[in-house]
């Protein structure tokens, strides 16, 4: 990627399932602007509907960002991205869209972008709980390392889709057992709310129906019902303890090293990074940290010599 002129920002692209943020940075790191679209994931660029959809988000935000400045350079963490061969039509579509050269677009997944929010490569250890849930290191050498991070459908316990689909479980599982006790659950009534209506159609639509984004949206209810309720506190507690299960993975790796944990998920309520802490051995430093990885994008976009990682994990759903 060439380096983009001194007076024109870098624009940094975090697209997550639940949304996408961007962000434009000066030549000295400064951000400019910022601002979001909704969310985009590489993989739905194995249909042509996924395509459509990719391209629309795409052309939204850079109506968003060209009625504020030119960007100089591009630099987009998406999840998914590094198991297909789509990396050329996404950079040509940011590139046309943008009106920027081809070569001053860089694609990266998205957990690389988060982990250079927290550490310089070599420091420590991300765990991230935003949909899904993965944890990673980056090497001195700038070699990616991870623990999970295997989908929605497989794993990525303590993440939102993984806390929605488990407070499902738990509500359905007790309705088999005794109809009509949701009526009684604070959790069941916060959940029924979300996706629109108490009966098994409803929940169904929901589940089998929406995208992975908009059903970890629904871990929202299941966090505000949490005072109130304790099959909610003790799903966030499990949450918690799944991402500790993580951080310990890398650890029994790589060593001991400072963790940090962030992620639109592990926001959801404080039980989850307290039973994460409990979880974790007494003398592993864990700090939670609000991930702002547009930011770091944005600055990467500006001088893309600040990092020199050997590419995206191929692995990542």
């Amino acid at each position: 990627m060439s380096t983009p002129p001194d007076s024109a920002p870098g624009l940094g692209i975090d697209a997550g399932g639940s949304r996408t943020r961007w962000a434009l940075a000066s030549a000295g790191g400064q951000i400019l602007a910022e601002g979001s679209v909704a969310g985009l994931s590489a993989l739905q660029m194995a249909t042509p509907a996924g395509r459509d959809a990719v391209r629309a988000i795409f052309a939204t935000l850079a109506g968003q960002v060209r009625a504020l400045a030119q960007a100089g350079g591009v630099c987009a963490g998406l999840t998914g991205f590094g198991l297909g061969g789509d990396g050329a039509q996404l950079s040509a579509w940011l590139a046309e869209l943008l009106a920027v050269p081809a070569a001053a677009v860089q694609l990266r997944n998205d957990i690389e972008i988060a982990y250079l929010d927290s550490f310089q490569p070599g420091q420590g250890y991300l765990v991230y709980a935003g949909t899904g849930s993965i944890a990673a290191w980056i090497d001195g050498q700038g070699r990616f390392h991870r623990a999970g991070g295997r989908g929605v459908t497989l794993d990525d316990g303590g993440g939102g889709f993984w806390i929605a689909r488990e407070a499902m479980r738990h509500i359905w599982r007790r309705e088999d057992e005794a109809p009509g006790a949701w009526q009684d659950s604070a959790m069941a009534r916060a959940v029924f709310a979300h996706v629109g209506g108490s009966d098994w159609d409803a929940s169904r639509q929901f589940i089998y129906g929406q995208d992975r984004g908009a059903i970890g949206k629904l871990a929202l209810a299941v966090a505000a019902s949490a005072a109130a309720d304790a099959d909610a506190r003790h799903i966030l507690e499990r949450a918690g303890v799944e991402l500790a299960r993580l951080a310990l993975a890398l650890v029994s790796r790589y060593g001991a090293r400072p963790v940090v944990l962030a992620g639109r998920a592990a926001q959801l309520h404080p039980s989850i990074a307290a039973a994460m802490r409990a979880a974790l051995p007494p003398e592993l430093a864990l700090r939670q940290a609000v991930a702002q990885p547009h930011h770091a994008a944005a600055r990467i976009a500006v001088n893309s010599s600040l990092t020199n990682i050997s590419g995206p994990p191929r692995d990542r759903p």
